[in-house]
C-alpha cells in the first residue's frame, strides 16, 4: 500500500508513477476522503477530550453527558466510515515504479541487459526437454493427468534426485552468505494474502487457489508466507538486512494462459521452488535487489546454463512491484531444436508496499519507526531449472549429463535410461 502522506504531500508525483504503469486513479478523490476522514477524526478526538472533562463534574446520568456520547458515538462511525474508504482506495493502486524503471506497456517493452554464456553447440539436433524426458522415464505427464488433471507431472527416478540436489545446492550457498533458511506453511489467511497485494485485482485472485470453506489461499510463491512472518514486529536497525531463503511447494491456476505450454512441466498447477524474501533499511533496497541479482546469475553461471538478463518495464511490473529483473535461460531444444529463451528467475524490489500493509517497521537511529523495505528472488523454480538442466545437458546418446557443482548430491554424473520403466 503507498504511504498516504506521501500521496499528500506529493500528488503529481504519485500521478506521474500511475500513468508511467498504465493506471487510470482519481487522485483528487482519494484526497477529499483521507481530508474528510481527518477531519472526522479531529472533531471526534475533540468531542472526547471535552467529553473526558466535563464528566468529572457532570453525573453521569445527565442529559448532556448522554448527549455527548451519543454524538460522539456517531461520529466514531462516520470516521470508521471514512477511514475504511481510503483505504480501500488505496488498496486499488499499485506499488510506483522506481526511478530509472523502463517505460512501457507491456512486456514488448522490457529490456534485455545482458546476455551471459555460451549457449551450447550439438552435434546433432537437439531434442526439447519432454522428449528426452520421457524416453528417460523421468517426466510422466499422462499418469499426472489421470490423477490429478491437466498441467500436472510426477518427477520420477533421476529427475526427483535431481530436484533435491538443486535445493541442497541453493541452501548450502545461501546460509553460507547469511541467508536464514525457512520452510514456510503453504497456507495463508485471506488478509494475510491481502496484506500481500497478490488479490488486490480480479486478475491476480484468478490465479490463486482459495479454501473456501477454511478462507485460507495455496500460496503461489514462498514469499506470501515467508513476507508476513514479522507482521506487526519492529526490527532493530541493526537486525536489517534480514535474509532469508526458503522452499515450497506452489500453486498457481495459470488462469491468463489458456492454450499456453499445456504440454510439460513448464506452465503447471503445482511446482516447487527456493525463494529469497530479504527486509532491509529503506536506504538499502535497492543495493539488496541488485545482490539478489547477482545470486540468481551465479547460480546460473554454476549450472553452466546461458541466460540474459531482462529489466521488465512499468507495464509488466505484478502489483506490488516498484522494479523487478527477470533472468531467461536458454533452452536450445524449444522451437524445433531452433532454441528460445524461457523465464527461470525473478527478482523484485516491493520497497514499503508490503510492509506498510503488514505494518513490519525498523527503529531508525533518531529512535522513530519506520516500515522496512521488502524484496523477493528466486533461487530456483525447480521445474523450469530441470528444463534447462535437461535441454542444455543432453546428449547424443538421450542421456544427460550433470553439472559439477551438483555431482556431490548425486550418486551419478549422467542420467540414463532407468533399467526397468514403471
Amino acid at each position: 500500500m503507498l504511504d498516504i502522506k506521501f500521496i499528500r504531500d506529493h500528488p503529481e508525483t504519485v500521478r506521474v508513477g500511475l500513468r508511467k504503469r498504465n493506471i487510470t486513479a482519481d487522485i483528487d478523490r482519494l484526497l477529499e476522503w483521507d481530508a474528510k476522514a481527518r477531519e472526522l477524526q479531529s472533531q471526534l478526538e475533540n468531542l472526547r477530550a471535552e467529553q473526558k472533562k466535563q464528566s468529572r463534574v457532570e453525573q453521569s446520568g445527565s442529559d448532556e453527558l448522554k448527549k455527548r456520547k451519543s454524538k460522539i458515538q456517531a461520529l466514531d462511525r462516520a470516521y470508521t466510515a471514512a477511514a475504511q474508504h481510503v483505504k480501500e482506495l488505496l488498496t486499488l493502486l499499485p506499488n510506483l515504479p522506481l526511478d530509472g524503471v523502463t517505460v512501457g506497456e507491456d512486456a514488448s517493452a522490457n529490456r534485455t541487459i545482458r546476455e551471459v554464456g555460451i549457449k551450447p553447440s550439438f552435434p546433432f539436433q537437439p531434442r526439447d526437454y519432454l522428449t528426452i524426458a520421457e524416453r528417460l522415464d523421468l517426466i510422466d505427464m499422462k499418469r499426472a493427468g489421470t490423477v490429478a488433471g491437466s498441467r500436472f507431472g510426477y518427477l520420477k527416478h533421476g529427475a526427483a534426485l535431481l530436484e533435491f540436489a538443486l535445493i541442497e545446492f541453493a541452501f548450502d550457498r545461501l546460509t553460507a552468505k547469511g541467508f536464514i533458511p525457512v520452510v514456510p506453511p503453504v497456507l495463508i489467511k485471506e488478509e494475510t494474502m491481502r496484506a500481500m497485494g497478490y488479490i488486490d485485482s480480479q486478475e491476480d485472485l484468478e490465479e490463486r487457489y482459495y479454501l473456501e470453506k477454511d478462507k485460507l489461499f495455496l500460496v503461489g510463491t514462498s514469499e506470501q508466507s515467508i513476507g508476513p512472518m514479522h507482521s506487526g514486529e519492529v526490527f532493530l536497525a541493526s537486525d536489517l538486512p534480514r535474509r532469508y531463503v526458503g522452499f515450497s511447494t506452489c500453486f498457481r491456476r495459470e488462469a491468463g494462459s489458456y492454450g499456453k505450454d499445456t504440454q510439460g512441466i513448464l506452465r503447471v498447477h503445482q511446482f516447487d521452488k527456493v525463494e529469497m524474501v530479504v527486509f532491509s533499511k529503506p536506504e538499502e533496497s535497492t543495493k539488496e535487489h541488485a545482490f539478489m541479482l547477482s545470486i540468481e546469475e551465479e547460480f546460473m553461471q554454476a549450472l553452466g546454463i546461458p541466460y540474459r538478463v531482462v529489466e521488465l518495464c512499468t507495464g509488466d511490473l505484478s502489483r506490488p512491484s516498484a522494479a523487478t529483473y527477470d533472468i531467461e535461460a536458454w533452452l536450445p531444444g524449444q522451437n524445433g531444436g531452433k532454441g528460445e529463451y524461457r523465464e527461470t528467475h525473478s527478482t523484485s524490489n516491493t520497497t514499503d508496499f508490503q510492509a506498510r500493509r503488514l505494518n513490519i517497521r525498523y527503529r531508525t537511529a533518531r529512535g522513530e519507526t519506520a516500515c522496512v523495505h521488502m524484496g523477493n528472488g528466486t533461487a530456483f523454480a525447480i521445474g523450469r531449472t530441470l528444463i534447462a538442466l535437461i535441454e542444455n545437458y543432453q546428449t547424443k546418446e538421450g542421456e544427460i549429463e550433470i553439472p559439477h557443482v551438483l555431482r556431490k548430491y548425486l550418486p551419478f554424473a549422467k542420467i540414463p535410461a532407468p533399467t526397468q520403466h514403471t
